[in-house]
């Protein structure tokens, strides 16, 4: 399964998940900078728990390095797949809990994330030599808390039918939850670590996630973030949207609804939508024209019922603004 988007709606850009992307892909490009050299900067820089356990090991390297690494170790990658897989995972849930976080909080959740990730991989693999690097552990912690805000939202997923894409939404705490016990399941096959995958930062990430993100919500949000707030706030809605068609009974038409903000309703825009009716799920491109008005419709020729004559209804898409 691969998640495409979610359809909980961010009030603002993302600012610092933006910036954590942005970080990890320069780091990335440090990674293949280093050429022969690259296993020894990831054994100094990813987190190898023998070096806080082994005596013999530990005494190479400075307080500051083992400090360090226990931050370090987030911002490396095994290979441009693992880079890809976590940045987009970051990208979908990352923008709603920092909106509800704000930005500062938001930063220095991620990082507690990711360092509680890393001490619970300590903790079950005292004694392992392999380093473990990546984001995966913070990020565990981003969707612990996203399946707390936002349990009842849908993760538009594809699921590859072997060359044809099938498009499904799949509730937050659905996806999320198999995702959970995915690691569970991995990490008690998994002996010893020899799979090279820290399965238990990830669950210890996700649930420091749902932890911190209830301890982080007691502490009020700073005037500086408002402020902030006010410069970030989004002007436009997602443009990938999925619709609902209703049906009406013996009318060949369908009908559903289409979001747009304010500025796009002004301006105009295109967006791309998933229509799911029965069996057929299609991408549509539709093209919003500027100055419309809340409850216009918008005519998608031929895509309402067929008629028993071969022919077919049309799809009608209600503007509904939002702020």
């Amino acid at each position: 399964m691969i998640p495409v988007r979610d359809t909980a709606p961010s009030r603002n850009h993302p600012v610092v998940n933006s910036c954590i992307i942005g970080i990890n892909v320069v780091v990335y490009l440090v990674q293949l900078s280093q050429g022969g050299a690259l296993d020894q900067f990831v054994y100094v820089y990813g987190l190898v728990p023998a070096r806080y356990s082994v005596p013999h090991i530990s005494q190479y390297f400075s307080p500051g390095q083992q400090a360090f690494s226990l931050l370090s170790f987030m911002f490396l990658h095994g290979g441009f797949w693992h880079l890809l897989g976590n940045m987009w995972s970051l990208y979908i849930f990352g923008d709603n809990v920092e909106d509800r976080l704000g930005p500062f909080r938001y930063l220095l959740f991620y990082l507690l994330c990711g360092w509680l990730s890393g001490l619970t991989h300590l903790m079950f693999n005292l004694q392992s030599t392999l380093p473990t690097i990546g984001a995966s552990g913070a990020i565990a912690g981003v969707m612990g808390a996203y399946v707390l805000l936002h349990p009842n939202a849908r993760i538009l997923t594809i699921i590859p039918i072997i060359f044809i894409p099938w498009f499904v939404e799949i509730p937050a705490f659905v996806f999320l939850g198999f995702w959970f016990v995915m690691q569970f399941i991995n990490a008690a096959a998994d002996q010893g670590g020899a799979g090279g995958i820290a399965w238990w930062a990830h669950i210890g990430g996700f649930v420091f996630g749902m932890v911190c993100l209830k301890l982080f919500t007691l502490v009020p949000s700073t005037g500086m973030s408002n402020r902030v707030g006010k410069v970030t706030a989004r002007r436009k809605t997602h443009r990938l949207q999925v619709v609902r068609p209703a049906d009406t009974g013996s009318d060949a038409h369908l009908y559903a609804a289409i979001d747009i903000s304010p500025f796009e309703a002004l301006v105009g825009t295109r967006k791309l939508v998933n229509v799911p009716w029965g069996f057929h799920k299609r991408l549509i491109r539709v093209n919003v024209p500027q100055g419309i008005q809340a409850g216009n419709k918008l005519r998608l020729k031929g895509l309402g019922k067929i008629l028993p004559d071969g022919g077919r209804g049309d799809l009608y898409l209600k503007v509904v603004i939002r702020e």
